[in-house]
């Protein structure tokens, strides 16, 4: 049984359906991409998956671990073990980095019935993450995000990763906006992590991040299903071909 699966998912927001029936299976020990043109649905998906207030569901379903999720929200999914690096992180002023990431984490101890994390513990942790990272250590006392550049506040949300080890990363276009180092960085990050214990959806618009990440499948979605699925080569057509070839592809066979 996959660790998370979708069935038939069809979601709409503001009464405009943009997921119109998307099946998808991740395990843990699987890296899998997800990739198609602007406007396809994938950050809609991502949102999804972790119960955003602004979405409905309006059919088909989100199981996580066996368990349907539907109606499960944001907060208990996060505690569960699912985790969502956002394409925007979001500043939060008044609250700083290290503050943020020990309620993150015991959070998560609390859900799993642990006592919190001692703080020496969780200083020597965090430190040892951000040098991995290449955030500076002087950001713990910085409040969340708040001036930070794209790079480091994609940082952060691997950062995040890091620290949590989630049962399921969705990387929401955590690529778009780095530059080749911070790329580089952040796919360091998600290698190092990825692996037995932790299932990995990458949303991608490009290909670059794919050249440092290998993904076991691609899958491709073109106005809200998934249309098109493969193995790391399919990343080699698109990057030489395009999106225009999978459209047509749709469109000859919604004609047959």
């Amino acid at each position: 049984m996959p660790d998370m699966e979708i069935r038939d998912l069809h979601v709409s927001a503001e009464g405009k359906e943009i997921l119109k029936g998307l099946d998808l299976a991740v395990s843990k020990g699987e890296v899998h991409a997800l990739m198609g043109p602007n406007g396809s649905g994938k950050s809609t998906l991502a949102n999804a998956i972790m119960g955003h207030p602004s979405l409905e569901v309006t059919g088909g379903e989100i199981l996580f671990k066996g368990e349907p999720i539907n109606e499960v929200d944001p907060d208990a999914r996060a505690r569960a073990g699912l985790f969502l690096a956002f394409q925007y992180p979001v500043a939060i002023p008044g609250v700083t980095v290290s503050k943020y990431l020990r309620m993150a984490i015991n959070a998560h101890r609390d859900a799993r019935g642990e006592p919190e994390v001692p703080l020496k513990e969780f200083r020597e942790t965090a430190q040892e993450a951000m040098d991995m990272m290449k955030i500076p250590r002087e950001f713990s006392s910085r409040y969340l995000n708040e001036g930070f550049s794209g790079g480091e506040k994609k940082r952060m949300e691997i950062l995040q990763l890091a620290l949590l080890r989630p049962e399921m990363a969705v990387l929401d276009e955590t690529d778009s906006g780095l530059d080749i180092d911070a790329l580089r960085t952040v796919a360091d990050g998600v290698n190092r992590f990825a692996g037995p214990e932790m299932g990995v959806l990458i949303i991608t618009h490009y290909q670059r991040i794919l050249h440092y990440i290998k993904p076991d499948f691609v899958h491709v979605m073109f106005e809200g299903r998934i249309v098109k699925q493969g193995g790391p080569e399919l990343v080699e057509q698109l990057e030489a071909k395009g999106y225009g070839w999978i459209k047509e592809e749709v469109e000859a066979a919604a004609a047959a």
